[in-house]
């Protein structure tokens, strides 16, 4: 047992340590757990810390010590909107239909997945599933009208849901995959199709396809884990509030004192000229936005992998922020500039009940960076984590809000802030039961880019996966594998001297003085 916090005894079961005196980081925690850790402790406690002091007061025991020395507050609850014919729209979902009504028949909004089922296949019981799902989630009964010149939430009461039955040979999914990832009518409900491939009596192909305006990626998550459970026929509790609830308490949010302080953050954070990110590109940007894009995975040996761990206890950094620096140096020395704006999604999920809730909650962080030549590694590390916790401490105000009031280059061709990502991903799980049947998840290549580049980083105990997800408008492939080698470099050169200077970390065409980076290429260099 821990002391008591605020006069109630936790109890941790982990093979009878005391694991409360080990710091939350060491044993798995991240930025992504922080969060969600915080708004867990919000709500069974009723005080409000926040990721910050996650950092600061790193195990149990020391969380236990300062949280009993807080004054206890009310968390408020989501209360539910009173029924009418329409509703209001989130601030992410505002934009998300603005950009998809530009993209017209683009599938850049769609969240396409593919599942092999292998077992006996019950279709009643998995038709079923389907529809359960769509009875207990509003947002798969949504669909979205202009009203009065705004868009709406209109929310059908029901809705019929049918899997599509596809016929194909295994050879032939590929094709069917893309024949089946279709644009959508945002004011048809439900936005999200199904779709059944079988190749023997007992392996199956599951297609799913939704509209990013009505789900995210945890929204996946918990439609894939309901399935399972619905397919089990097992009973689940219900949903005290739905999306449209909290698009409701967003709006009322909005006007708070507490967000006003938020909006003064990001305001002062962008009052100074806002960057456009001049990566040297392989072909000219057209005038109209094109989405095509094309994944190359970075291989990232297990030799590496310990050293970032290292690194990590060395620096009290956590991974996400070692990696995220050695990106926007990366992003600094392909560009030549020293203010480097990246953006990074955040679950948005920072009411406890919302856990559960299917929809759009993602907000999206745009931190700015300044990896100036003469600063080591070490100090411009200790600079990203305090820009990351204060973007954390100010996560609730939505991206959407601040470029209407950011002084911006209204160029179509460009993203607004930011034309580059980096996304850490926590590993799911791998594959999922369901009575007789294995559900395992294929990862499908979209080639679909919304930005210039991505960096997707992919985090379980004993390995790192990453990918460059890039603009095939805009970049070769093998610029792309120039780069990715580049930024392993990096990170091999700050985990062997931390405390190098950035100018200090060179690329090997650097050193040789000759050649271009295309020559390096084609000469096999890399």
């Amino acid at each position: 047992r821990t002391p008591d916090i605020l006069g109630k005894n936790v109890t941790i079961h982990l093979g009878g340590r005391t694991w409360y005196r080990y710091s939350f980081f060491d044993v798995g925690g991240n930025s992504l757990r922080a969060t969600k850790l915080v708004y867990k402790i919000n709500q069974h406690l009723s005080v409000r810390i926040s990721v910050r002091n996650v950092f600061e007061w790193q195990t149990i025991e020391q969380m236990a010590q300062y949280i009993n020395q807080m004054e206890q507050q009310v968390n408020q609850s989501i209360v539910k909107a009173t029924e009418k014919e329409y509703y209001p729209i989130s601030s992410a979902q505002m934009r998300m239909y603005i950009m998809s009504m530009k993209a017209g028949e683009e599938l850049t909004y769609n969240m396409s997945g593919l599942f092999m089922l292998e077992g006996a296949l019950d279709q009643t019981r998995l038709d079923a599933a389907f529809q359960q799902l769509v009875d207990r989630h509003e947002s798969l009964r949504t669909a979205f009208k202009a009203i009065h010149g705004e868009p709406k939430q209109i929310i059908y009461p029901e809705v019929k849901f049918v899997i599509e039955s596809i016929q194909a040979v295994e050879e032939e999914v590929e094709d069917q995959v893309e024949q089946f990832v279709r644009a959508f009518d945002l004011g048809q409900a439900p936005l999200m199709r199904a779709g059944l491939i079988e190749l023997r009596q007992d392996c199956h192909v599951l297609l799913v396809d939704l509209h990013h305006i009505i789900a995210d990626g945890l929204s996946v998550q918990i439609l894939m884990t309901e399935l399972g459970q619905l397919y089990r026929e097992e009973k689940l509790p219900p949903l005290r509030i739905q999306y449209k609830d909290y698009a409701e308490w967003q709006q009322f949010q909005l006007h708070s004192d507490w967000m006003k302080k938020q909006e003064q953050y990001w305001l002062e954070v962008f009052s100074e000229k806002i960057p456009l990110l001049e990566l040297p590109i392989d072909y000219e940007r057209r005038e109209s936005p094109r989405y095509e894009g094309d994944l190359l995975e970075i291989a990232v040996n297990e030799e590496l992998v310990i050293s970032l761990r290292k690194l990590e206890a060395q620096t009290g950094a956590t991974l996400y922020m070692i990696l995220l620096a050695a990106y926007t140096i990366l992003l600094s020395k392909y560009s030549g500039q020293e203010d480097i704006i990246v953006g990074m999604p955040i679950a948005g999920r920072t009411h406890a009940e919302l856990e559960p809730v299917m929809g759009m909650f993602v907000n999206t962080l745009a931190v700015r960076h300044q990896p100036a030549a003469d600063k080591t590694f070490a100090a411009y590390l200790l600079e990203v984590k305090e820009h990351m916790l204060n973007a954390y401490e100010n996560q609730d105000y939505p991206f959407e809000e601040l470029i209407k009031k950011v002084d911006l280059n209204k160029d179509v061709r460009r993203n607004p802030l930011f034309d580059t990502m980096f996304v850490l991903q926590n590993s799911g799980p791998s594959e999922m039961h369901m009575d007789g049947l294995t559900c395992k998840p294929v990862a499908p290549n979209n080639r679909v880019s919304k930005f210039d580049l991505t960096l997707y980083v992919t985090e379980s105990d004993q390995q790192i996966d990453a990918a460059f997800e890039y603009s095939t408008i805009l970049f070769e492939k093998t610029t792309i594998a120039a780069m990715s080698q580049h930024l392993l470099l990096i990170l091999t050169t700050i985990c062997c001297e931390p405390h190098i200077k950035i100018n200090q970390i060179k690329f090997p065409e650097e050193d040789m003085n000759e050649g271009t980076l295309t020559d390096l290429i084609e000469m096999d260099f890399f």
